[in-house]
């Protein structure tokens, strides 16, 4: 009974799971040093969100929402949208970065795109 090559198996998903954080990871960072924000700020958990609402110059309801189990997917998919076209990105490429963010995110992050914030949300 050999059953040695499975355990090897696993190290090597780990590793490539490892590589693909760690590939996002950086990506987040990036954006958000283009963005004008804090590198750090793109690791730190619920931080993130309030600084990219602040970024894409949304209310404080926006980050607020973030918090709210089930509708912050749906304000995630808006943020993520509105973040793809202040990098002058297509449609397309947002629904890559849905699909495929560990492939789409490094392309944004290390290309020439440059940050355009959208204006600031009219005062209610």
């Amino acid at each position: 009974m050999d059953n040695g090559g499975g355990g090897g198996m696993g190290i090597v998903g780990m590793l490539i799971y490892l590589a693909v954080l760690v590939l996002i990871l950086v990506s987040m960072w990036k954006l958000y040093v283009k963005m004008g924000q804090p590198g750090w700020a793109a690791i730190v958990p619920i931080y993130n969100y309030y600084v990219l609402t602040q970024a894409l110059n949304k209310p404080i309801l926006w980050f607020i929402l973030m918090l709210v189990p089930g509708v912050n997917s749906i304000v995630g998919l808006i943020l993520m949208w509105e973040l793809v076209k202040c990098f002058g990105k297509s449609a397309g490429f947002f629904v890559g970065c849905l699909l495929l963010s560990p492939i789409f995110l490094p392309m944004l992050a290390f290309s020439d795109a440059t940050f355009t914030a959208p204006p600031p949300a009219p005062a209610a």
